[in-house]
């Protein structure tokens, strides 16, 4: 565990400017923070998401290179189905090199199959997989996946994530797969993190719109590390949360900082017509989180980056699983 206490010495956004002024705020509470780390160290971890196939991939890795920041994952939205083996082969080659986890998007989903619901003013029944077959093809695209090398899983229901958990305890896949919950369904109080976590997820989504306090919440029931848009893309609400970094890995760690992008148009499913839009906005993320690591830097904030290269949690509770 890392002493979380070493992160309330950082300076908060417009700290030394409003205390001359009289308007300072009190000092944060170290019963706040939450008290857990990565494995191997660090408190944070970085994702650049919506990086749709090798050539924004490509793009990707340029300009973090460019830009010089750090990466530990790299997510896709449309699915492992919208990629050709040798477009999969060529992502995972390109990451294992550059030791960047690899996380692809498991099979159909609510929002693209037959069923109106989701198109519904409630919702429906949101991004989960509508029947056996929608299920069938979620681990068809898991086993697929795994075989071509990919080692990080995205799933956007909680039955695809029992059975996905069942089959890596039963060796279906890999040991050291993980399961990362999507931003599309994640869960917004305590009790429901720590089921996901029950149910096998190695990295959760919350939606972006919780609090600090939410955060702390959470916490207090479950360690498994957090993912989080820092900018959120508009059809996850356009949250844009870069001056409250610090703050956010001081409640959440650990925590995946996800740079996506505001005031750009949806980009799933990808293909070869949306080419320009996704290279431009797979740049622009990158340079978002040069934005936000510059933010964390002036404030102080910027220590306690996890190892790159890791990408495993520490060891997490499960719902037993019955023979």
């Amino acid at each position: 565990m890392t002493d979380a206490s070493a992160t309330a010495a950082a300076r908060r956004p417009g700290e030394q400017a409003l205390t001359a002024l009289g308007l300072a705020a009190p000092a944060p509470d170290p019963a706040d923070a939450s008290p857990h780390s990565f494995p191997g160290g660090g408190r944070w971890r970085t994702e650049i998401p919506s990086c749709e196939g090798p050539e924004a991939l490509g793009v990707v890795l340029k300009e973090s290179s460019r830009l010089d920041v750090p990466i530990h994952r790299i997510s896709q939205g449309s699915g492992v189905w919208m990629l050709t083996d040798a477009e999969i082969t060529e992502m995972v080659e390109a990451t294992a090199e550059r030791d960047i986890e690899l996380c692809l998007f498991t099979g159909p989903r609510g929002t693209w199959d037959i069923g109106g619901s989701t198109r519904t003013d409630s919702g429906g029944a949101g991004l989960r997989a509508r029947g056996h077959d929608a299920v069938a093809g979620c681990v068809e695209d898991a086993v697929r996946a795994v075989e071509l090398g990919v080692k990080c899983l995205l799933v956007a229901d909680e039955g695809v994530l029992w059975t996905l958990h069942r089959a890596r305890s039963a060796g279906l896949v890999p040991a050291d797969t993980t399961l990362k919950l999507s931003a599309l369904v994640g869960p917004v109080n305590p009790a429901s993190y720590a089921v996901y976590e029950r149910l096998g997820a190695d990295s959760i989504n919350v939606p972006s719109d919780l609090t600090p306090d939410h955060l702390t919440e959470i916490r207090r029931v479950s360690a498994a590390p957090m993912d989080m848009y820092i900018e959120a893309p508009d059809d996850l609400g356009g949250y844009v949360r870069m001056y409250e970094v610090a703050e956010l890995i001081r409640r959440g760690a650990p925590l995946y900082l996800k740079f996506g992008l505001s005031k750009a148009p949806g980009i799933y499913p990808y293909g070869h017509h949306l080419r320009e839009l996704t290279l431009a906005t797979a740049k622009e993320r990158v340079r978002r989180g040069r934005l936000a690591l510059d933010l964390l830097a002036r404030h102080g904030a910027d220590g306690d980056m996890a190892p790159l290269g890791t990408r495993l949690p520490r060891s997490l509770n499960r719902f037993e699983i019955s023979s």
